[in-house]
């Protein structure tokens, strides 16, 4: 089992919005990895299950702030690419 943990800055126009957050936890879905995400600007703050969109929003996540992301599991190194990846387009939004 792997752990791989990364800090990603939120670039997208609106941040994780209802939408954008909804794109995240599906590439979070598609493994048996789990994700975990936390504001850094917030580090007493929650931590939150990607794979749980209302998670993700109760965050209030706006562009231009970083999250550390954590992934943990068999599947962690593929996770993180696919969540690597959805972060620099932009969450398919622009």
């Amino acid at each position: 089992m792997s752990r791989i943990e990364k800090t990603l800055e939120i670039t997208n126009k609106y941040g994780l919005h209802a939408r954008a957050s909804t794109r995240l936890s599906q590439v979070a879905q598609e493994f048996s990895s789990s994700v975990h995400l936390k504001l850094v600007s917030d580090q007493d703050g929650q931590t939150v299950d990607v794979k749980s969109v209302l998670g993700i929003l109760s965050m209030g996540a706006e562009s231009g702030e970083s999250v550390h992301i954590t992934v943990e599991g068999d599947d962690a190194d593929k996770a993180m690419a696919a969540i690597e990846d959805i972060f620099e387009r932009k969450f398919d939004e622009e």
